[in-house]
């Protein structure tokens, strides 16, 4: 809806889309607004309503949740947008971190901003923020590239594609494809520095920082368990 001015005016009859962060490992990082938006809305989307309802029992928030994940994004965006547009408010969330970074929420903005539908994003929790802060790394200029292939062509030949960015680069990866990856990075980046970031804001947070070569050697001696965000340096000769 527009006004004569050409302004985009939101239906004031319909409701309101929170994207919302949840903790990464920490539940002392839940903020008072995080709260007040999930007590106060209609409906929750989650990626596993398992583990939201646990999530929300523990802030004593008890609340409608429905099932929003990678395999039914396209269809249940559709029925979110039309409650919103009779007038019922929602959150997204999702199992930890921010919506819509290397997680749903893509779609249902999108297609609530077709609609003309108000959409309020909360700051929050996100793994590469906090490991890249504190990866030794430049923070002046980086790029996000998130999950790489699970397989190993795909996977080199994206690094390829990034190997003369000049900028830091991060992406995030699971433990059991750590060790392969890091292999891959040093084959087509060099043995540049890089950080690997795990478990950040839990109890077993680590960094570990070197050079390629020195992180596979660490690497090598114990496997990796958790959730890893990888920080790599940018090509410095660019």
């Amino acid at each position: 809806m527009y006004s004569a001015q050409g302004i985009n005016i939101v239906n004031e009859n319909s409701g309101t889309i929170y994207l919302v962060p949840t903790p990464i490992g920490n539940m002392s990082d839940v903020s008072e607004r995080i709260k007040e938006v999930l007590s106060s809305v209609d409906i929750i989307a989650c990626e596993d309503t398992r583990h939201s309802g646990s999530f929300l029992k523990k802030l004593e928030i008890k609340k409608r949740l429905v099932s929003y994940h990678e395999f039914n994004e396209s269809d249940r965006a559709v029925q979110l947008i039309e409650a919103v547009k009779n007038g019922e408010s929602i959150a997204v969330i999702t199992d930890g971190g921010s919506p819509g970074i290397s997680d749903p929420a893509y779609r249902i903005v999108k297609t609530a901003i077709e609609n003309d539908l108000d959409i309020i994003p909360l700051p929050g929790p996100t793994a590469f923020v906090p490991a890249l802060t504190a990866s030794g790394l430049p923070t002046d200029r980086f790029l996000f590239e998130g999950f790489l292939s699970n397989k190993s062509a795909a996977r080199k030949k994206r690094l390829s594609q990034l190997a003369d960015f000049p900028h830091t680069i991060i992406f995030y990866e699971s433990p059991h494809r750590i060790e392969k990856t890091v292999a891959d990075i040093l084959e087509v980046f060099g043995d540049r520095q890089i950080c690997i970031a795990r478990e950040i804001t839990k109890k077993f947070e680590q960094f570990i920082r070197g050079s390629v070569s020195e992180v596979i050697e660490t690497l090598a001696q114990k496997k990796l368990k958790g959730e890893i965000v990888i920080i790599a340096e940018g090509n410095r000769r660019k």
